[in-house]
């Protein structure tokens, strides 16, 4: 069932329970149906901090993704839900992988695999084909494929998309699908934005090439209503790694907001004026904090369920983030974040 109509049954049995004991406060809201993807790149290359996990991190990672509350899903199955508004298990997860470097075969693929986790990987063709040193081959690809692993498309060279225009988007995306269907017998219907930069007409060229979901590089909590050409993922690696932190984000549940402005990451007006609508299931906006990866906590102006976030400086060239958080149940958080390109 669809969000916006669970929200209504909601709201009107609610209602009804006031009216019928009126000294009783409302019922909690139900919670919104969504999963928390994750993000690795390298695994445990040790010259590449920002993007290695190290190998007994992920090893502490997998521990505890076998403990009972977690569901790893194959990342379709999510989506189709996400799709359709089928409810997802509470603590629902999926796994994915960017770039298809030699060390996700080496280590992390024998480690999830022992595991009985699926996940998915994120191929950029171009460098496949180049056989460029540290990366992974076709036939180790298909070797993936033929386990259970589902492949997406990460482009044919990996550019930073915004900087492209829509001949050159199409051809990227074209080539890239085309070595698919060369190599892997069929053509990927899941998207990772090199970088995690989109804009509206990036998202426009992924939609036109037939992607069912992309994804950026935000963190966030995926859910139904949500755009499926912009989810969010949590990003692993050494520093934000460690086993507190990835408890904090398997247990985040969404923070549903609507009428997000600006609508193009890609920013013309800097800084933005941002703001979002939250949704009414999650109460009282008062214990939001937004954070700007560039001045920390930002000033937050409320009318009603709307939120303007008030920047003080200017976003620098390139990526920038925004991620904004409040209390949940059971002391977990709700989580919403957003990424926008500056250009240079």
């Amino acid at each position: 069932m669809p969000r916006k109509i669970r929200t209504a049954i909601t709201a009107a049995l609610t209602l009804v329970a006031c009216l019928a004991n009126p000294m009783d406060g409302p019922a909690a809201a139900e919670e919104v149906s969504g999963a928390v993807v994750t993000m690795y790149h390298r695994f445990g290359e040790n010259d590449y901090p920002s993007t290695s996990i190290r190998i007994a991190q992920f090893e502490e990672h997998l521990e505890e993704l076998k403990k009972e509350r977690y569901k790893v899903r194959p990342l379709p199955e999510i989506i189709e839900a996400l799709k359709t508004g089928k409810p997802l298990a509470d603590h629902t997860i999926a796994i994915t992988i960017d770039d298809a470097y030699l060390s996700v075969y080496e280590h992390a693929w024998p480690r999830l695999k022992a595991a009985g986790l699926p996940f998915t990987l994120f191929v950029a063709t171009g460098v496949i084909d180049r056989k460029v040193q540290g990366y992974m081959s076709w036939d180790q690809i298909r070797e993936l494929k033929d386990g259970g692993v589902t492949i997406g498309s990460q482009t044919k060279s990996h550019p930073h998309m915004t900087t492209l225009d829509r001949q050159a988007l199409d051809r990227e995306l074209a080539d890239s699908n085309q070595r698919f269907v060369e190599e892997l017998k069929e053509r990927p219907a899941l998207f990772a934005y090199p970088y995690g930069e989109y804009s509206l007409m990036v998202r426009k060229a992924v939609a036109d090439a037939g992607f069912n979901a992309a994804f950026g590089q935000h963190s966030g909590v995926a859910y139904d209503g949500m755009d499926p050409l912009t989810l969010p993922r949590f990003a692993l690696n050494e520093r934000y790694g460690g086993i507190d932190r990835f408890r904090l984000v398997t247990n985040a549940l969404p923070l549903p907001v609507s009428d997000v402005l600006p609508k193009d990451p890609l920013l013309g007006e800097n800084p933005p004026a941002f703001g979002f609508t939250l949704d009414s299931s999650v109460g009282n906006p008062g214990s939001l904090s937004c954070f700007a990866s560039s001045e920390g906590e930002t000033h937050l102006e409320y009318l009603e369920q709307r939120v303007e976030v008030r920047l003080k400086q200017a976003f620098p060239p390139g990526r920038s983030r925004i991620n904004c958080t409040m209390p949940g149940p059971d002391n977990r958080w709700r989580w919403f974040g957003t990424q926008f390109v500056v250009p240079r």
